[in-house]
């Protein structure tokens, strides 16, 4: 049985059981998800976790085997297409053609005409470094620049929804920030926003919000603070500004279990009672910090700790704690948050 609300104005994605199979492969597993108009959410998992299966499914390339879904309040994202923007994963331009030709083209399939075009075009280029490219033909582009001009034609018409499948692949670390700050401004703009990628630190630097997903199953669902205070490591970090300082005396304070040498300075662990705020101003009166900070949970660990929970459940299915336990923990704290 779906757990996902009927969709609503407020939804701008809504997938109720949906599944897909290739043969005896089962690439999406009863999968529930609720969009909120208006969020920027990350779609995160390993390779082959069905993350591209899905978006397929969400822009109708793919027709799922059983369950519903509502685009922008539609039954299928071609009702909508004008108004979603989309960056595959596999990417795609008429080779031959020259790239402002190709984005103009683009942008009149998306129902977008008039003399502003050209400008709009050559704006959205020089936004993400491509700036004096709309002569050169397609080809002549390399791998990288051809993908941030497909990113430009994915949002010219200024789309109410913007579906990016791994659109940091393969990029520079320089064009990799230009992308962010697009998206970014993409979403300040009001466009929700939902990206792919296996690389889990990038969602975790720009989303409010991540669906975690393995062997197409949904195994998480809640907000980054809510993951976040769920997987409270309770350890501080700290790096002296004085590299030599001596931080033996720490152990002495109230409210610290140990001290270790970590690859920046020291982790210090906190006893379970211990507010870390009141801690790290014991701390810093005795130890100068060039830099102290709460240590957060990566979302790497905690993806791994809930797969290495679902396995561990299933070869034991008497242990209480399990992945689904995990997951649960994390979203009803998040619902009951959003209620209060």
């Amino acid at each position: 049985m779906s757990h996902t609300p009927a969709p609503t104005a407020d939804t701008a994605i809504s997938l109720a059981g949906i599944t897909k199979t290739f043969g005896p492969m089962t690439a999406v597993d009863a999968m529930d998800l609720a969009v909120p108009r208006g969020a920027l959410y990350g779609f995160i998992g390993p390779n082959g976790a069905g993350k591209t299966t899905t978006i397929r499914m969400i822009m109708s390339i793919l027709f799922p085997d059983s369950g519903e879904l509502h685009v922008l309040g539609r039954r299928s994202a071609l009702d909508a297409k004008d108004r979603i923007g989309y960056l595959p994963e596999e990417r795609g331009v008429y080779r031959k053609m020259r790239v402002g030709d190709f984005l103009a083209f683009v942008a009149r399939l998306k129902g977008l005409r008039g003399p502003g075009v050209p400008k709009r075009v050559r704006q959205g280029l020089e936004r993400v470094g491509l700036g004096g490219v709309e002569r050169k033909r397609c080809e002549e582009l390399s791998k990288g620049m051809l993908q941030k001009a497909q990113f430009v034609a994915s949002i010219l018409h200024e789309p109410d929804l913007i579906i990016l499948d791994e659109p940091f692949s393969g990029l520079d670390p320089v064009s990799m920030r230009l992308l962010k700050e697009q998206i970014a401004a993409e979403h300040r703009r009001g466009a929700t926003v939902l990206f792919s990628t296996h690389v889990m630190p990038q969602a975790e630097e720009m989303c409010d919000h991540v669906i975690m997903v393995h062997r197409g199953r949904k195994v998480l669902d809640a907000s980054v603070d809510a993951i976040r205070r769920r997987f409270d490591t309770r350890t501080i970090q700290l790096e002296p500004l004085d590299a030599d300082a001596d931080v033996s005396g720490l152990t002495a304070l109230a409210g610290i279990e140990r001290v270790e040498r970590a690859e920046r300075g020291y982790d210090i662990a906190l006893t379970e009672d211990t507010e870390p705020a009141d801690a790290m101003r014991r701390i810093v009166q005795q130890i100068a910090p060039a830099r102290i900070e709460l240590s957060r949970p990566r979302l790497e660990d905690v993806f791994i700790e809930i797969v290495t929970a679902d396995a561990e459940s299933r070869a034991a299915p008497d242990r209480v704690r399990t992945g689904a336990a995990l997951r649960d923990a994390i979203t009803g704290a998040s619902a009951g948050e959003a209620a209060s």
